[in-house]
């Protein structure tokens, strides 16, 4: 079991948002000015603790990194870019209403060269139910303000599945979404997680067969329109993958920085405190999880076969000294039969096997 490879990445979380999303359950906290600067100190202090080495990923995610003051945001992306090697992703997600003038020259200041834009819908309607604070006329204007300060490469996200979305609405996003011509889509099935304001409010998820009939939906549209999904929710043009989040899917080792950020370090799985006070009396980990050979084959398997290039054959056998394919081979030629997994010098699901992923695994790891 090889994995003291050095680190590639790095994730910094930040927390604060100017408002709560109807449907997010990720660690957040509406933005305090002083709150955010303790913080930060905070956060400068656990990056200093690791003694990180140059990186080729960094991503800072939250929350809403663009609800930070300009002078905070200058500060953390100063800092940030201080662990970049020479061939690097950087990537800054960022909701439409606070990705301003001065926040895109701060991150062309400090060599960010890939923004995530929180788009969510085309429909003003569903943008209020969300809870979001921009319309569509908003996005589009940002966009094409964010290429003017030279940055090409964009991802925008897109939640569907709510209540009473019929597929025209979905196929109206899509077209919508397709017209702001960027180079990588995040399309993602809403959820409702306990907590949420739509989980109090008792809104229900979508169908399993209305939520297929969708996702084969947009599939078919994306994959017409020049894009090629790399992961079950992730699509692009050729080249622009997320650098970074594929550090997570081929289960690599990478740094989290930050209020309830996750990390991967030394074969230990960790989770950082959800508690701020906690955070900013720097009492950082929450959980830990030594990660020994029969953890890291399920972890492998749930994050490889996430992709649609699945995983190499090689890689598998220098991790885990066996061929996978021929110790389970009686599983692979059934499921190779129905059409769900390709296995050649990579084992890979195909379109049947993603939607039932789950159930493969639980196979595979039997």
């Amino acid at each position: 079991m090889n994995q003291q490879k050095k680190i590639n990445s790095l994730y910094i979380h930040i927390p604060f948002c100017s408002h709560l999303c109807a449907y997010c359950d990720f660690t957040k906290l509406i933005y305090n000015e002083k709150f955010a600067s303790n913080y930060l100190e905070s956060v400068f202090f656990e990056l200093d603790s690791y003694n990180i080495d140059k990186v080729k990923t960094l991503y800072i995610g939250g929350g809403t990194p663009t609800s930070l003051n300009d002078h905070d945001f200058e500060l953390l992306l100063k800092k940030a870019s201080s662990y970049l090697d020479i061939d690097y992703e950087f990537s800054v997600e960022a909701n439409v209403e606070n990705l301003t003038d001065n926040k895109l020259a701060i991150m062309k200041k400090y060599h960010v060269n890939r923004i995530s834009i929180g788009v969510q819908s085309s429909n003003d309607v569903v943008l209020q139910n969300y809870n979001r604070h921009h319309c569509f006329d908003d996005a589009k204007k940002v966009i094409n303000k964010v290429k003017q300060y030279g940055f090409n490469n964009i991802n925008i996200d897109l939640i569907y599945g709510y209540e009473g979305q019929t597929l025209t609405d979905l196929d109206n996003d899509l077209n919508n979404f397709l017209s702001l011509d960027v180079p990588h889509i995040s399309i993602y099935s809403l959820t409702i997680n306990k907590g949420t304001m739509f989980y109090n409010k008792h809104y229900q998820e979508q169908n399993q067969d209305d939520s297929r009939l969708f996702y084969d939906h947009i599939l078919n549209k994306l994959r017409k329109s020049g894009y090629s999904r790399y992961e079950i929710s992730n699509y692009c043009k050729p080249g622009y993958e997320s650098k970074h989040n594929l550090t997570y899917w081929k289960n690599e080792q990478y740094y989290g920085i930050g209020l309830g950020a996750s990390g991967y370090i030394n074969n230990i799985r960790y989770t950082n405190t959800k508690n701020l006070n906690k955070y900013i009396n720097h009492q950082f980990i929450d959980e830990q999880e030594i990660v020994d050979k029969n953890d890291l084959f399920e972890y492998f398997l749930l994050t490889n076969l996430r992709l649609e290039k699945g995983f190499s054959r090689l890689r598998f056998k220098e991790i885990f000294n066996y061929d996978l394919y021929e110790a389970k081979k009686d599983i692979f030629d059934e499921m190779i039969k129905k059409q769900l997994i390709q296995v050649d010098e990579n084992i890979h699901l195909l379109d049947e096997g993603l939607i039932i992923m789950d159930s493969i695994i639980l196979k595979l790891i039997d």
